[in-house]
């Protein structure tokens, strides 16, 4: 009993502190540091403290039904602590994965926190900022103390952001995460960084960020307008439909196979320019299971977002046998699996390739492209 009574006096006190961190957020930028140094003892307190205490209590009331598991645990005290806490706050491991992402942080990138889950925090970054990035991650959990370095967001490349990154390591963890608080950066000249005009909130959207996100509202629309229109019970011709949407507007090259056991290329879309039509005809003729990236997206069911992809044999060879993402140019590509939402089952890949100077794909984008492939699947397994 005189536990539960410390649990829930130091509950409390902690609820009290993040309301007073809360009200902070309105400070001036020279005391940011010092409201960020408090918000990480807070979040250093709750795994070191209140976390086992919380577990010695659930084991201990254990003779009174079966303890909760531990994903539940999570949701009845880290999610609503780590969700609620006023700065953009995310859990990453060792190798930048997100382990989790908080409200304001999903509001500061623009990605909802259920897709950036599982995959690098660095998707969200320009690509110069990336390795460093990484490397200091790295470093922090390797126990080399705490780091900062300033980043910038794909979605607002003009805007510095300081990542701040400190070790954690929760009860139930095996190995340290690494906690990343984010705020707007100072530039190298001292002074604050121009703020972006505001009209109700703390992150409105600027000119540029406005921009994209219409262009992938109009995607959208377009895409669900031909997948409502196209025949039914006919999943190649959806398929090309589909694939004619994207073509030039969101990807250079458009690559898509139903099946799943067994794959079928359905079409190859590729861009206008010397040598596309060659490697399109190739293409076009590849067997889908030697392309790696393809079975591994039709079998694991999951999307691969890959930017400047480390190994170019990814997409197989051509006829010479010269790796396609090579002879291509890729810069950046998105598999999908076209997955049926209601069942889980995988109707087909769709392989998406930006070349040369173009921008590569950013988080946002991909999580338009997966929605865009949930419908698709939906449409092709759609009967007349």
């Amino acid at each position: 009993m005189a536990q539960r009574d410390d649990f829930g006096e130091e509950l409390a006190d902690f609820v009290h502190r993040i309301a007073e961190l809360k009200s902070a957020r309105g400070v001036p930028e020279g005391d940011l540091p010092a409201v960020l140094d408090a918000a990480i003892f807070e979040l250093d307190h709750v795994a070191g403290r209140l976390w086992p205490l919380y577990e010695r209590l659930v084991t201990d009331g254990g003779s009174a039904g079966s303890p909760p598991s531990a994903d539940r645990l999570e949701q009845q005290l880290l999610r609503a602590l780590f969700q609620r806490f006023p700065l953009p706050v995310a859990l990453v491991d060792r190798e930048s994965v997100v382990r989790r992402m908080n409200f304001a942080a999903t509001g500061l990138t623009g990605v909802r926190a259920g897709y950036a889950t599982g995959r690098p925090l660095t998707g969200l970054l320009g690509h110069p900022d990336r390795a460093a990035f990484r490397s200091q991650v790295a470093a922090v959990a390797r126990g080399e103390g705490d780091r900062s370095l300033v980043v910038h967001l794909q979605q607002s490349p003009a805007l510095p952001v300081r990542a701040t990154l400190t070790p954690l390591r929760p009860t139930n963890e095996p190995r340290i995460v690494v906690l990343v608080v984010l705020q707007p950066a100072r530039d190298t000249a001292g002074s604050d960084p121009a703020p972006a005009p505001r009209t109700g909130g703390p992150h409105t959207p600027d000119l540029t960020e406005t921009t994209r996100h219409a262009a992938l509202l109009e995607l959208l629309d377009t895409m669900a307008t031909t997948l409502l229109t196209a025949p039914a019970g006919d999943p190649a011709v959806v398929l090309r439909r589909a694939a004619g949407v994207l073509h030039g507007r969101f990807a250079d090259w458009v690559v898509a196979e139903t099946g799943a056991a067994r794959l079928h290329r359905v079409t190859v879309l590729a861009p206008d320019g010397p040598g596309a039509d060659p490697l399109a005809e190739a293409l076009t003729k590849q067997e889908p299971s030697g392309c790696p990236l393809v079975v591994e997206a039709a079998r694991g069911g999951s999307t691969a977002l890959q930017v400047r992809p480390e190994d170019p044999e990814a997409f197989g060879h051509d006829p010479a046998g010269d790796p396609v993402l090579v002879r291509a140019n890729v810069t950046s590509l998105l598999c999908l699996p076209l997955t049926d939402p209601r069942d889980g089952a995988v109707q087909g890949v769709l392989t998406l390739f930006r070349t040369g100077a173009r921008d590569a794909f950013s988080m946002a984008e991909a999580q338009a492209a997966d929605t865009m492939a949930r419908h698709l699947a939906l449409a092709i397994r759609r009967r007349p």
